[in-house]
């Protein structure tokens, strides 16, 4: 087996952490839209309020963001400014790429990772809950989230990387 082909497997492996926290996460946004029709429904038409509710709204947004920003950047989804990129042949997309990953992505997402490790210690030996009555008592489930969203990323930045340098070490082959 070649070094290509290994780099590749280990890149198709992380690929797949990505393709499931996805997967799981584009349910969240059906669970989203029925509890704000929900939100909507009884307030208008019946003159109920819940803040609990309204708050699963903004979690259940929050989820879906964190979740679904690993599987949004395996499938290239993200927003990027490609007025020269699309034109570049492989190899050099590919060093752009691992570049990218490398200095920018990689450091950071492990800052985050990092710096947010305190922040939800903190909120779970509180139990933190909301600031409102009647509010949910989970805050620090849905801070859990933030690095647990660094460290999805961070492992589909590590995927970007081999897979761009799958495409470096394959690109002298190829030109032979």
């Amino acid at each position: 087996m070649g070094a290509v082909s290994l780099v590749k497997r280990c890149a198709d492996k992380l690929d797949r952490i990505a393709e499931y926290t996805g997967r799981g996460a584009a349910w969240l946004a059906l669970a989203l839209v029925l509890v704000t029709f929900s939100v909507v429904v009884l307030r208008y038409l019946f003159a109920f309020g819940s803040i609990a509710l309204q708050e699963s709204v903004l979690y259940l947004h929050a989820s879906l963001f964190l979740l679904g920003a690993a599987y949004t950047l395996k499938a290239d989804a993200h927003v990027r400014v490609d007025i020269f990129y699309r034109r570049l042949s492989a190899p050099r997309r590919a060093l752009i790429d691992l570049l990218g990953a490398v200095l920018l992505l990689l450091p950071v997402y492990t800052f985050i990772l990092w710096i947010s490790w305190d922040y939800v210690a903190t909120a779970w030996a509180l139990r933190e809950g909301s600031a409102e009555t009647g509010g949910l008592p989970y805050v620090y489930l849905l801070k859990t989230l933030i690095p647990l969203a660094a460290g999805l990323l961070l492992l589909q930045g590590i995927s970007q990387a081999l897979r761009s340098l799958a495409t470096l070490l394959a690109a002298p082959a190829q030109s032979q």
